[in-house]
């Protein structure tokens, strides 16, 4: 009952702080002329979206790092490794995402850090993981847990979790082209993963990581209040960088790795239809799908953008549930 009680306050105090934040933020970025430029593809489909204000990913950063912060202060949480390093990526990602989102809106088009540039931060972020990661006693260790596998592979391990922070802010940057869709998403995927947390009693700071976990959550909520249809703030970069990277640091610290792929199978889809899109265009110039990522395939098929949201936000929740009952039950 404590661990339902801590959870439930967590969400709590964090939604209120996200949705207090979002009233302060949106008109400061409003003032500020902080909006993105809409992609060509796009400006007739989303022509409603033009100025509206990006950045909003702060709206749920700024409660989540506070809260944490009063959290620690008031002893209802301790710091430990494992939260460093979800603190870490959480603001690490975060920043390289607000330099990325500045520099678009200061050039007033979609360019922003180069792909090396992004790259190399990338980089430098999972090199320091790899090492908080080693100094907090973990194993460099691929672990299939369904077959019990687990194969040291020594520093290879951070070429891995370089592949993973990637794949997943990639990910998740792909599929905020939605009012809502992202941020949903990434609600389920952390309540998924804050449960997991719990239940990895081996793993040192499990508790305060699950904490995190929900605090986030009740920021996203919040956060929603503004960012579903009509959005009056896009979360940017900013947002998905931070959200997707922190996704697969749960992951790999929970070792779920695998499990990722089934938690957040609708970011899945939506790189691989990217992917393929591109293979198969190179290969042979032509198209397998109208437009990438696939979210917008279903707009040009004639799919209202809520219907589009709610449908994939089902997919998510699903795919969610078949993984906590074989990730915590089984």
């Amino acid at each position: 009952m404590l661990i339902l009680t801590k959870s439930v306050m967590a969400m709590m105090i964090g939604f209120i702080l996200a949705a207090l934040s979002g009233l302060i933020i949106i008109p400061i970025l409003k003032k500020l002329h902080a909006s993105q430029s809409l992609s060509v593809y796009l400006q007739r489909a989303h022509s409603s979206k033009e100025g509206t204000p990006t950045m909003g990913g702060l709206i749920f950063i700024i409660p989540t790092i506070l809260i944490t912060l009063i959290f620690l202060y008031l002893k209802k949480i301790e710091i430990t490794y494992t939260l460093i390093i979800i603190i870490f990526t959480f603001l690490s990602y975060g920043i390289i995402g607000f330099i990325d989102d500045y520099l678009i809106i200061k050039r007033h088009n979609n360019k922003g850090l180069t792909k090396g540039q992004k790259f190399t931060l990338q980089v430098i972020v999972s090199i320091i993981f790899f090492y908080l990661f080693m100094l907090s006693g973990s194993e460099p260790l691929l672990w299939i847990h369904s077959l019990n596998i687990k194969v040291d592979v020594g520093w290879l391990y951070g070429v891995f979790i370089l592949f993973v922070l990637v794949a997943t802010s990639n990910a998740v940057n792909l599929t905020d082209g939605l009012d809502g869709l992202a941020g949903g998403l990434s609600v389920i995927c952390f309540l998924t993963f804050g449960i997991i947390a719990w239940n990895t009693g081996w793993l040192e700071g499990y508790e305060d990581i699950a904490i995190f976990a929900f605090t986030l959550v009740g920021a996203l909520l919040g956060f929603l209040l503004f960012n579903t249809n009509k959005a009056k703030v896009f979360m940017g970069d900013t947002g998905s960088l931070a959200l997707g990277a922190t996704i697969g640091s749960y992951a790999i610290l929970t070792r779920h790795e695998v499990l990722l792929v089934l938690i957040g199978i609708v970011f899945v889809l939506e790189t691989l239809s990217c992917i393929i899109q591109i293979v198969v265009y190179k290969l042979t110039k032509k198209r397998v799908f109208p437009m990438t990522p696939i979210h917008h395939t279903f707009e040009k098929l004639g799919m209202k953008e809520s219907d589009i949201v709610k449908l994939f936000w089902t997919i998510g929740l699903i795919a969610s549930m078949v993984a906590l009952v074989y990730g915590v039950w089984l």
